[in-house]
C-alpha cells in the first residue's frame, strides 16, 4: 500500500528526480566546516520560535489588564506552558548568537563578494527584522522590566528634529506606552513581521541555492575570481547536499537544542531575571533599567555621546554601511589573512562591541 502511494506521488511530481537531481545533485564544496551550517541552525531556531509562539498566542491576552496575568497562567497553570515559554525565550537569544556567528564567519570568508551581494543584503535585513521581533515581543509580557525598557526604546526617535516626536507617537500610539502600544507591538510581532521575514528569508535561501555556497578562501576558490555573469558554482572537489551535508546540519541543530534545554534546566533565569516577573507599574520608575544584551552596545554608545541626534545618526550610518558593504569593499581578495588592515578593523570592531556591551551591562 505504501509503495503504491509513493509510486503514485513519484509519477505526479517526479520524487526520484527531485531527490537525485535537486538534493543529491546539489553539490557542496568539500572544505566546508561547521560554520557553513549556522544558516540552517538559525532557520531552525526561527521555526522553533514560530511553533512555540503559536502555542503561546493560544493563551496570551494582549490587554494591559490581562497580559501579565495571562503570562503567569502560561507559566504556572497551562500544562508544559512554562517549557514552551522558556523555549521561546532561550531559543530567541541563542538564535541571535547563531546569527552573529554566521555574520562574522561570512565576513571573514569574504562570502559577501560578487556575485553574492544580494545574499548579504537579504541576510542583513533578516538580522534587522529579528531585532524588530525581539523589540516588539519584549513588551508583550507587560512586566515592569519590559514596560520601562520599551519606554526608553520608543523615546529614542524623539532625538530627531521635526519628525522625531511623530515617529515616537506612531510607535506608541500616543505620548506614553499604553494599551495602544501593546496592541501595536502585538500586531507587529505576530502579523506584520512574520510575512516580511518569510519574504526576505525566501530571497536569501533562493540566492544561496541559485548561486551555490561560497568556498572557503583558504582553499580552492579560483572559480569565483573569474566571475563575469551568472553561473552556478562548479566545485572541483565536492559532495552531495543530501544526505551528507544534511546530516552535518542535523548534528548542529541537535547541539543547538541541547544547549537550549541545558540552559532551561540549569540556568533558567539567565534570560528571565526576577524583574521580568513583576507586573508593569507606569507610576513607579525602576532605579536601573537596561535593554537586553543585544541592544547594550548601541545603548552604551548613546550614553557616551552627549548629542543624542548625533549618536543615533552615527548608528544609522553604520547600519547603512553594514548593509551595502559588498559594494564598498570592491577588493577581489577574499582571504582576510592577506588583508591585514581589514583584519585589524574587524578585530577592533568586535572588541569595541564586546567592551560596549560589558560596559553597558555593569555601568
Amino acid at each position: 500500500m505504501c509503495k503504491k502511494i509513493i509510486n503514485g506521488i513519484n509519477a505526479r511530481i517526479g520524487l526520484d528526480d527531485l531527490i537525485e537531481n535537486r538534493l543529491r545533485g546539489y553539490r557542496i564544496p568539500r572544505e566546508t566546516n561547521i560554520f557553513y551550517t549556522l544558516g540552517i541552525v538559525a532557520l531552525f531556531a526561527y521555526m522553533l520560535q514560530a511553533v512555540s509562539g503559536y502555542f503561546l498566542v493560544m493563551y496570551y491576552v494582549p490587554h494591559t489588564e490581562h497580559a501579565f496575568s495571562s503570562t503567569q497562567v502560561i507559566m504556572n497553570t497551562v500544562p508544559f506552558g512554562w517549557l514552551v515559554r522558556m523555549v521561546h525565550i532561550v531559543a530567541s537569544n541563542l538564535m541571535l548568537i547563531v546569527l552573529f556567528m554566521h555574520l562574522v564567519s561570512i565576513f571573514i570568508m569574504g562570502s559577501y563578494k560578487k556575485p553574492r551581494e544580494i545574499t548579504w543584503i537579504a541576510g542583513g535585513l533578516l538580522i534587522l527584522v529579528t531585532l524588530a521581533f525581539c523589540l516588539s515581543g519584549y513588551l508583550l509580557p507587560w512586566s515592569q522590566r519590559s514596560y520601562w525598557a520599551t519606554t526608553i526604546a520608543t523615546n529614542i526617535p524623539t532625538a530627531f528634529p521635526v519628525v522625531g516626536d511623530f515617529i515616537a507617537n506612531i510607535l506608541r500610539g500616543g505620548e506614553n506606552v499604553t494599551a495602544i502600544t501593546l496592541n501595536r507591538f502585538f500586531a507587529l510581532h505576530v502579523a506584520f513581521l512574520p510575512p516580511l521575514f518569510l519574504f526576505i528569508v525566501g530571497l536569501h535561501i533562493f540566492m544561496v541555492w541559485r548561486i551555490g555556497l561560497s568556498t572557503t578562501p583558504f582553499g580552492e576558490h579560483a572559480e569565483e575570481e573569474a566571475w563575469t555573469e551568472y553561473k552556478r558554482a562548479d566545485y572541483k572537489s565536492s559532495y552531495p547536499f543530501f544526505p551528507n551535508f544534511v546530516l552535518k546540519e542535523a548534528f548542529m541543530i541537535s547541539v543547538f537544542l541541547a544547549i537550549t534545554f541545558f540552559i532551561i534546566s540549569f540556568f533558567p533565569t539567565i534570560f528571565l531575571p526576577e524583574a521580568a516577573n513583576t507586573p508593569a507599574d507606569p507610576l513607579k520608575t525602576p532605579a536601573h533599567i537596561k535593554p537586553e544584551w543585544y541592544f547594550l552596545a548601541p545603548y552604551q554608545m548613546l550614553k557616551l555621546i552627549p548629542n543624542k541626534f548625533f549618536g543615533i545618526s552615527i548608528q544609522i550610518i553604520l547600519v547603512g554601511i553594514f548593509l551595502f558593504w559588498p559594494f564598498i569593499d570592491v577588493n577581489k581578495e577574499r582571504n582576510i589573512l592577506k588583508r591585514p588592515f581589514l583584519l585589524g578593523f574587524i578585530i577592533l570592531l568586535l572588541a569595541a562591541w564586546a567592551i560596549l556591551t560589558v560596559w553597558g551591562r555593569y555601568s
